[in-house]
């Protein structure tokens, strides 16, 4: 199939990769062309406009940060006149209503426009394990479903377009909130000279446990954030996202505005590229100079 994937990033790499090795015609565009080199490398065709990848394709991938790169690579004057007969496959994390607004637009160019946002990070993404969340009609679903499967092996139709952004929306809230909730419990533990490893076997064998706080703990513990699986500017941006989406549905979101002062909090400490355990570190700082003259 020819494929055209635009927004090659931390996650778009790897995903386009799979492509490629699964003998799809892959044709690439990203704003940093950079970037490219290694899908160029595998045999990829790179284009230096999002308009020549849509062109040359018969469904497009979007990868990209957020509704608005969205809307300026696949929405343009020159990219809407080759939506005719293509279809479009938005896989980032953007809120329902915004999905639902670039799906009509897609329709009255004359395209098709499925959702499929993803869970899990790079490593899942090598290695063709993620899980694809579906905001489609079935008949399009069946259509795709080959190709969403080399990203994940049992991708899930949830329903009309919106359906999927608003599930992933709501995981990515979790991913938010117990975090943070995970940093004040470490934290208190550290602060009180607690065996951590006794307090984590605790934990472990409790219905609190979940797999993602190993998965953090030592990057809290070295307060190392380099090489982000998911950057802590992208989990802001999906909260904020969650709480405008909630606050749309009358929901009361005060415990979610308190996980978003903390990210807003390590932005302005320029942890914004930094892996989102980087919350650890706004919630429990570094050990003033006060605390260790007492301890």
């Amino acid at each position: 199939m020819k494929i055209g994937f635009i927004g090659i990033g931390l996650m778009g790499l790897p995903m386009a990769q799979r492509l490629i090795d699964a003998q799809h015609s892959l044709t690439a565009y990203n704003r940093t062309s950079a970037k490219l080199e290694p899908l160029k490398t595998a045999g990829a065709k790179i284009v230096d406009a999002p308009d020549h990848a849509i062109a040359a394709s018969e469904a497009i991938v979007l990868m990209l940060t957020d509704a608005t790169a969205i809307r300026s690579v696949l929405l343009s004057e020159a990219s809407r006149q080759h939506l005719f007969g293509r279809i479009v496959i938005q896989m980032s994390t953007i809120a329902p209503d915004e999905s639902r607004e670039i799906r009509d637009e897609v329709v009255a160019a004359g395209g098709e426009y499925i959702e499929a946002p993803v869970l899990g990070s790079i490593p899942e993404a090598q290695s063709g394990n993620l899980i694809v969340m579906v905001g489609s009609e079935p008949a399009q679903f069946e259509r795709v479903l080959p190709l969403l499967n080399v990203f994940g092996s049992e991708p899930i139709l949830l329903g009309a377009v919106g359906s999927a952004s608003t599930v992933k929306l709501a995981l990515n809230q979790l991913i938010g909130s117990m975090t943070s909730a995970f940093s004040a419990s470490l934290g208190l533990v550290v602060r009180q000279n607690v065996d951590v490893e006794a307090f984590m076997s605790i934990l472990r064998k409790s219905a609190l446990y979940a797999p993602t706080f190993d998965k953090k703990l030592q990057r809290m513990l070295d307060r190392n954030y380099s090489n982000p699986n998911f950057p802590t500017k992208h989990l802001k941006k999906d909260i904020d996202l969650f709480i405008k989406t909630a606050h749309a549905n009358e929901l009361s979101v005060e415990n979610v505005k308190g996980v978003r002062n903390v990210l807003e909090q390590a932005l302005h400490q320029e942890l914004a590229e930094g892996d989102y355990a980087a919350l650890f570190s706004i919630i429990c700082p570094s050990v003033p100079s006060t605390f260790a003259e007492r301890s």
